[in-house]
């Protein structure tokens, strides 16, 4: 059984999509809109941070690739670089970088478009993009695809290390 606020976090998160791809005529090149689950951009993106993560949804389910920053294949930093610089804002390539080029933000003043950084074999490793409703969206892993996660499952609970808001 689907809940009401389900229902309402996809019709939103379809919403955003739509408009989003409406205004990709306007000097950027079309991405292929892509579902975007049951994520929760919390309001229409009017942000650079909103935009990025607006952007970064539309990349759901293009494959995981060492390196990758386009939409043929991200890993994990390289789909945060992608969507911000696509969103109007250059931030670094690299999840230790990215760590260094935001100011942290307390758990209860995550927003949409924040990064968050997780550990994982005991060294920070992997960031992931917050997109509202205790959800994220990020590119996991070798032969998994770009997919929105909840930063409330004990496995991402445990490896969060914190959220940082790109300076």
């Amino acid at each position: 059984m689907i809940s009401q606020s389900d229902r309402m976090a996809s019709r939103l998160a379809f919403a955003i999509i739509f408009a989003a791809s409406l205004s990709a005529c306007s000097g950027q090149p079309a991405v292929e809109s892509r579902p975007a689950s049951t994520a929760t951009v919390t309001q229409s993106p009017t942000s650079v941070a909103e935009q990025a993560a607006s952007i970064a949804l539309r990349q759901v389910g293009v494959p995981y690739r060492y390196g990758g920053n386009t939409p043929s294949g991200f890993d994990c930093s390289g789909l945060v670089h992608y969507s911000y610089q696509r969103a109007g804002k250059v931030v670094p390539r690299t999840t230790t970088q990215l760590w260094n080029a935001t100011s942290a933000v307390d758990n209860d003043d995550i927003r949409v478009g924040d990064l968050l950084f997780f550990r994982f074999d005991g060294k920070m490793s992997h960031v992931g993009m917050y997109v509202g409703g205790s959800r994220f969206v990020h590119a996991p892993s070798s032969g998994k695809t770009v997919s929105v996660e909840s930063l409330s499952s004990d496995y991402y609970r445990q490896a969060f290390i914190r959220a940082g808001r790109p300076r």
